[in-house]
């Protein structure tokens, strides 16, 4: 017996009813209380309820679903854990929204041959966890590892920490199985670390779902190092921190993570957590170098060399591991921790080259001056990737128009300065209008072309990333939103 329907969604119910066949009917949600849940993720600006949303078990179900929204041209789109910042999993102009969460299997762990194979509703630190006492990890680390998706972190090729050293997603992303916007199942890449043929396994991490849905990944598992060396450099001034920064990359020191967290996100931290943080400092560094044993400590005393030499106050080391672990709870959990200081936010992302920092930082407290916002900044600082967080009350529309044009101008400063407006949130629909201004109309052209042939129809997440139509110009026939009745 098919489940009622709540008819306040306008996908046609016959639409529904096969949804409901094929995933059954508590994998199905059309109440519209229930889809407000999926109606934005990380940048609750924008906001679009999806018509319906449906919890998959298989990649034989996602195949099936799609060629069910095919023939009623419906467009659809698949989502993770919604931890993204850029509206990537925005569901502009509704239809069917795949979350992928129940897809949550590790399915085989290879120590041998270093790979894992995940499932895309897997939670990263789920990973982290399950290689424990392997002798091996899972290296891209973000902050929001504790609930981001493996899934979502192919789709943004999501950073961290610890991709200073050791690489980006994309750089631990051996192949994926994924279904093609026409409801195919195909294969890219795959266990060996060096495939024949074009990247094109490369190609989907960091595509945000517009060129397929990812159901299954192999992933590289990376040997643990052999020793580590964690510290924290206190400074009296941001000047000094990022001077710091700058130094210890130009001294040909590479550490596997160097974090820059402000005064204000420290006070928020230690409000929450009491770790124990100088809270008349303006701004700590987290620096690690890992590696071989042989040869660590000397990294350990230039670094501590050069942070003094810049002007720290003290430069500290973890003196166990439960030390370390509480510094890098402390840096994952700053986000968290800045609800404390206002009820919504707005995180940038922008990446600019490392002697830009100095400079960067104060161009963004001018901008939050400008316009009368308050800005907080936590940075994945030793690669540039700047995190300026913006503090304001969503309620209040003149707030929140203050907050996108600080926002705007926050990434143009990073443009002028050489940089990128994403090093790991992705574009989503927040940055489109900024494609034009990093990519000429070839290259935008040739991301067209690539689009069309894994989405001819533009079904599969419409209007991201590509600045017309989602593919510069491409005309999408609006699907038919008559409930039949």
């Amino acid at each position: 017996m098919e489940s009622p329907v709540d008819l306040d969604t306008s996908i046609p119910i016959a639409l529904i009813h096969e949804l409901q066949k094929i995933i059954g009917s508590d994998g199905v949600l059309t109440a519209h209380s229930d889809r407000m849940v999926f109606e934005c993720d990380g940048f609750t600006i924008e906001k679009s309820c999806p018509d319906v949303v449906v919890f998959p078990t298989t990649t034989e179900q996602i195949a099936t679903v799609i060629k069910a929204c095919n023939r009623y041209e419906i467009p659809f789109l698949p989502r993770g854990a919604g931890t993204s910042l850029a509206g990537g999993t925005l569901p502009v102009g509704g239809g069917v929204m795949l979350v992928l969460t129940r897809m949550k299997e590790i399915e085989e762990i290879n120590l041998r041959d270093r790979y894992a194979i995940v499932q895309p509703g897997v939670v990263n630190i789920r990973l982290t966890q399950a290689l424990a006492g392997t002798g091996y990890h899972y290296a891209p680390d973000p902050s929001s590892q504790g609930a981001c998706t493996i899934g979502g972190n192919v789709a943004t090729n999501s950073g961290g920490p610890h991709t200073l050293k050791y690489g980006v997603t994309v750089n631990h992303v051996l192949g994926v199985e994924a279904v093609s916007s026409d409801g195919e199942v195909f294969l890219l890449g795959g266990p060996n670390a060096d495939p024949a043929g074009l990247d094109l396994a490369g190609v989907m991490v960091g595509s945000e779902g517009t060129l397929a849905v990812v159901t299954r990944v192999w992933v590289r598992l990376t040997r643990n190092p052999e020793g580590v060396r964690t510290m924290l450099g206190v400074f009296d001034s941001v000047d000094d921190a990022t001077n710091a920064i700058s130094a210890i990359i130009g001294a040909g020191i590479i550490p596997a993570a160097l974090e820059m967290v402000d005064h204000d996100i420290m006070v928020a931290l230690e409000e929450a957590f009491q770790f124990g943080f100088p809270l008349d400092a303006e701004a700590i560094l987290i620096i690690e170098v890992d590696g071989i044993e042989a040869g660590l400590d000397t990294q350990r005393d230039q670094i501590i060399e050069i942070c003094n030499s810049v002007g720290a106050r003290e430069v500290r080391q973890a003196e166990n591991e439960k030390h370390r672990q509480q510094l890098w709870k402390a840096r994952k959990q700053a986000f968290g921790a800045i609800g404390r200081l206002a009820s919504s936010l707005v995180t940038q992302d922008g990446v600019v080259p490392r002697t830009q920092i100095p400079q960067m930082y104060k161009t963004i407290m001018e901008i939050g001056k400008k316009y009368d916002i308050r800005i907080v900044n936590v940075f994945h600082a030793g690669d540039g990737n700047i995190h300026p967080v913006m503090l304001f009350d969503e309620r209040d529309p003149s707030q929140t128009q203050r907050v996108l044009q600080a926002g705007g101008e926050i990434l143009q400063a990073c443009l002028d300065a050489g940089g990128s407006v994403t090093g790991e949130h992705g574009i989503g629909v927040e940055k489109v209008k900024f494609m034009k201004q990093m990519f000429s109309e070839d290259d935008l052209d040739v991301m067209a072309a690539l689009r069309k042939a894994f989405n001819p129809n533009n079904r599969l997440s419409p209007d991201k990333m590509l600045p017309t139509a989602g593919a510069c110009g491409m005309e999408r026939k609006a699907p038919s939103r008559m409930v039949a009745m």
